[in-house]
């Protein structure tokens, strides 16, 4: 079974910068996509980052294109999540997944099999 632990969340100014760790145990990252979705209170739980590293490479929500950097490193079965000019609107808890999928990146926590606890991050104004 996969094991997928997030870190790096925290509490930063808006404008400020976070980067955001997947670990994962098992096998290697890259014969699969993963995806980064965040949750904020009472909203539904949205695609932020996905990536894959045999399909489609990266895809971003539009809401953090231009702020939000996807890439993994397959020896270290880690994915990151580096977000900048972060916003009061990123503020949300940030869960990875990973997908048995790796020819291509769902938009869609059903296209998921496997999700970690989440890491809060919260952008103040």
């Amino acid at each position: 079974q996969v094991q997928l632990v997030e870190s790096g969340g925290g509490l930063v100014q808006a404008g400020g910068s976070l980067r955001l760790s997947c670990v994962g145990s098992g096998r290697t990252f890259s014969r699969y996509s993963l995806g980064w979705f965040r949750q904020a209170p009472g909203k539904a739980r949205d695609f932020v980052a996905g990536i894959s590293w045999s399909g489609l490479g990266t895809d971003y929500a539009d809401s953090v294109k231009g702020r939000f950097a996807i890439s993994g490193d397959d020896a270290k079965n880690t994915v990151y999540l580096q977000m900048n000019s972060l916003k009061p609107e990123d503020t949300a808890v940030y869960y990875c997944a990973l997908s048995k999928i790796r020819a291509r990146i769902s938009t869609s926590a059903f296209g998921y099999d496997y999700w970690g606890q989440g890491t809060q991050v919260t952008v103040s104004s």
